[in-house]
């Protein structure tokens, strides 16, 4: 009895140590946030154009739902905004750059949680800032800016109620992942991985209260739109994820390549700060849910054959913890050490910031690429382009529009009057659906995504401007034809086929419609 009594008085005072948060830093907070805004405002808008998925965001924004084919709906409301903003490049480009502002005051957030003081808040908002693969994530509007904030305000509300008991912050918990989920359907492992979690740990007796319950019913309240439009869509996800295994898209990469990849896209110089962090929580009882979270999440991920890009939204808690780990080894050391691994983070750092932002023109960008020896790997087989896949896909919009308006406005009124505009993927049709107005252009229609959703057109057209067909194609399906060339030497390769003006369609566009859906 005098034991358990004396293990129960030592837990309180272990913590009331702990209840008690180190000072904000809030100087240091505002210094790294406003470093971030400014570097990504100066390169995120000056060299390159609208990216390809950014155009198919504008596109939803157009026809806001409850979901979509292949994502879920809030990237549609973040375009919006940007709609509302004018539409503009700078407008979608400063939305993602404010989620990376909120991402660093998150670290910082978290790693004052875990009882890091201000060296320790600095060193977590720093790596975040200097992170190659949360620069070029913060660089696009696209829903993986905003996945680390939904995963990390998760995190640090686990983080508190490890430090302070407090069962009914899980309500809080609930409301994040369920806004987490309408961003994007991944949070559903990053939920299960923290499950997983806490039934390893002694945490699991959370589960005997009715607060994490009541979260998780929050949770699916919150994602319960998004699941009904799936069921009355008949699944379009799943079908849309299948069809991507089946097709072999994605490069499959091994254990080891898995690894060595992350290690490179978080910058083998910041290697140290993460890993100890990961092995800090693991070894601490307070943490180890923290730790495991971040582990089982990477090897399911692994397992699962998914993206590089996949396990980023979860590295940023892994930088806190250790940049406590550091702050704690370098405490009772001259303060010239701890200036010295800000130094070498730095210094080592900034010559790939060229390589992740889009601060240089294509040709300074390769010959940049040459100069370091580096290479960066594709993520989908089939990617062709002198140019990385994020850098390559900003390429040619306007001027495919403006190639297309050559040819339809080209045409008699009465041609061109039944004259449609059909695209191959969704950049081309949000393409032409953002600059196509100005020049005159119809809507364009395709099948491919949530276009197939938003179609068919709204008369049968007796000619076609046809983008991305193969000679076949338009041999089988016009009575007549004119090749145009098309080509952008640093776009994609896929994107580098004819524009067909088709005279005399051979079949009905709204009766195949319904059976002629590409997803994927």
């Amino acid at each position: 009895m005098a034991a358990a009594s004396t293990a129960r008085l030592g837990s309180d005072h272990e913590r009331a140590q702990i209840s008690v948060l180190p000072p904000l830093a809030t100087g240091i907070l505002i210094a790294l946030c406003t470093a971030k805004l400014l570097l990504h405002i100066f390169t995120s808008v000056r060299q390159y154009g609208y990216f390809r998925d950014e155009l198919y965001y504008l596109d939803m924004a157009r026809h806001l739902d409850w979901g979509y084919v292949d994502a879920a709906p809030l990237i549609a409301v973040y375009a919006k905004v940007a709609l509302w903003m004018g539409g503009s490049l700078w407008a979608l480009r400063i939305l993602p750059a404010l989620a990376g502002v909120a991402l660093i005051a998150l670290a910082m957030l978290i790693a004052r949680e875990l009882g890091g003081g201000r060296y320790a808040q600095f060193l977590a908002g720093f790596s975040i800032l200097l992170c190659p693969a949360v620069l070029i994530t913060d660089s696009l509007l696209t829903m993986n800016a905003f996945e680390p904030l939904f995963w990390m305000g998760c995190i640090w509300v686990v983080a508190r109620i490890l430090r302070t008991g407090d069962s009914r912050l899980w309500l809080w918990f609930g409301v994040l992942a369920g806004l987490g989920l309408e961003n994007k359907h991944s949070t559903v492992s990053f939920g299960f991985a923290v499950t997983v979690a806490l039934l390893l740990t002694d945490q699991r007796r959370e589960f005997a209260r009715p607060w994490i319950w009541i979260a998780g019913g929050i949770a699916l309240a919150l994602f319960l739109p998004n699941i009904i439009w799936q069921i009355q869509h008949h699944f379009p996800t799943i079908e849309d994820l299948a069809n991507v295994r089946r097709e072999g898209k994605n490069v499959v990469l091994g254990p080891l390549a898995f690894v060595k990849e992350q290690i490179i896209d978080m910058h083998p110089i910041l290697l140290p700060l993460w890993l100890s962090g990961l092995v800090w929580f693991l070894r601490d009882r307070r943490w180890r849910v923290l730790g495991l979270t971040f582990a089982v999440f990477f090897v399911l991920m692994e397992v699962a054959h998914g993206k590089n890009y996949y396990v980023f939204p979860i590295y940023p808690m892994v930088f806190a913890g250790g940049a406590v780990v550091f702050e704690g080894w370098l405490a009772n050391r001259a303060v010239w050490t701890r200036a010295a691994v800000v130094a070498i983070i730095l210094l080592a750092a900034i010559p790939a910031i060229p390589l992740v932002t889009w601060m240089l023109p294509p040709e300074r960008l390769l010959a940049y690429q040459n100069a370091l020896h580096f290479k960066p790997s594709k993520a989908e087989v089939k990617h062709e382009s002198l140019l990385p896949q994020p850098v390559a896909d900003q390429f040619g919009w306007p001027e495919m529009a403006s190639e297309v308006s050559g040819i339809y406005n080209s045409l008699p009124p009465d041609d061109r009057a039944q004259t449609g505009i059909w695209a191959g993927n969704y950049g081309e049709a949000g393409a032409i659906n953002l600059f196509g107005p100005k020049l005159g252009l119809p809507t364009a229609y395709s099948r491919h995504q949530n276009h197939w959703y938003w179609g068919p057109p709204p008369q049968v057209y007796k000619n076609l401007v046809v983008i991305q067909w193969s000679l076949d194609d338009v041999r089988d399906n016009c009575a007549s034809f004119q090749a145009f060339e098309h080509s952008e030497r640093f776009g994609m390769g896929e994107e580098n086929t004819p524009i067909y003006l088709c005279r005399g369609v051979s079949f009905d566009i709204q009766k195949i419609w319904s059976h002629s859906h590409h997803w994927n």
